[in-house]
């Protein structure tokens, strides 16, 4: 049973090697298993990718794929699986937070005969913000991409290969990898595995980043098209409503002034609802002017570790 490991890399020289370490340990004990590591530098500038060139080096079963920039998280793992050749195709971070230790749990709850299992944290070591950050993407996310009700998602993952085939088909340049899984299947399982601290550094993930990923929730959902509609709609009622108010106030109180605050108020409301839903609609024409442009999901600059044919 071959397991491909994909993992990307940004920033994390320091801890690479001691990952790859640890997660071949962690097969070695177990018979009848093996592992393929896909390790995506994703535009680092320090001696992230030299660490991965060293691995593979080192190891024959290391592939190393180099971004020509950063494209973030969720792209360089659709670059990862274009070259998993793996049974089953594990995503973890590079920090060990995800600890090797954890992995088993996951491959034996995908055997019961899931197509995908996250491993979920009872107890998360993360700031405040990082876990106020995680709360509202659930909410959004089982909102927003029909998560199931019932299901939590995570960075720890497995899925199996059929999943894997049908999720390099999607080529949309700002990906969403749950997302993708959602659409894929519902067969979805959860183990409760152990968080761990972060060894080095500090998450890569600043507010703008956070941000642009929400925003990729967009690409898989109209339900901010159908929230702006509502909105609409609520606008519209709610200006007749007051126009009847007014005249029915005018033909009781003739002599009663109509006040310059409240018809700013109103216009004001109005005009902020309308400008909402044009900045709604703009953003989904924005990601049709990228998708036909060609935008790419990835660009990869060189390879280590892999063979001509499959480049």
């Amino acid at each position: 049973m071959l397991v491909s490991i994909v993992i990307p890399c940004y920033y994390s020289e320091k801890t690479i090697h001691k990952v790859v370490d640890m997660v071949t340990e962690e097969f070695s004990s177990h018979e009848g298993y093996d592992c393929e590591f896909v390790l995506v530098n994703d535009g680092s500038t320090d001696g992230t990718f030299e660490e991965i060139r060293r691995l593979s080096m080192e190891k024959d079963n290391v592939k190393g794929i180099n971004l020509m920039r950063n494209f973030g998280q969720h792209n360089a793992i659709m670059a990862a699986l274009q070259y998993t050749e793996g049974d089953y195709v594990l995503g973890m971070d590079d920090d060990m937070q995800t600890h090797p230790s954890q992995i088993f749990k996951l491959i034996k709850k995908i055997e019961e005969g899931y197509d995908l299992v996250y491993g979920i944290y009872p107890k998360v070591k993360n700031s405040a913000i990082k876990n106020l950050t995680s709360k509202i993407n659930r909410k959004t996310s089982r909102i927003m991409l029909s998560r199931p009700k019932d299901i939590e998602s995570s960075n720890f993952w497995i899925i199996n290969r059929t999943v894997r085939d049908e999720a390099v088909k999607f080529d949309t340049f700002n990906p969403y990898v749950d997302a993708i899984f959602y659409r894929i299947t519902n067969n979805i399982g959860m183990v409760p595995v152990e968080h761990f601290k972060r060894e080095y550094g500090h998450s890569g993930y600043t507010f703008r980043k956070l941000l642009k990923l929400w925003l990729a929730y967009w690409n898989f959902s109209v339900i901010p098209l159908r929230i702006s509609f509502f909105f609409g709609l609520f606008s519209f009622a709610a200006g007749i409503l007051f126009t009847v108010y007014i005249i029915i106030n005018k033909i009781l109180s003739p002599d009663l002034p109509v006040g310059w605050s409240s018809t700013m108020c109103i216009i004001a409301l109005l005009f902020g609802v309308v400008l909402m839903v044009l900045g709604i609609v703009g953003e989904y024409l924005g990601k049709i002017i990228l998708i036909l442009n060609n935008t790419p999901q990835f660009v990869v600059r060189e390879t280590v570790g892999i063979s001509q044919e499959k480049r």
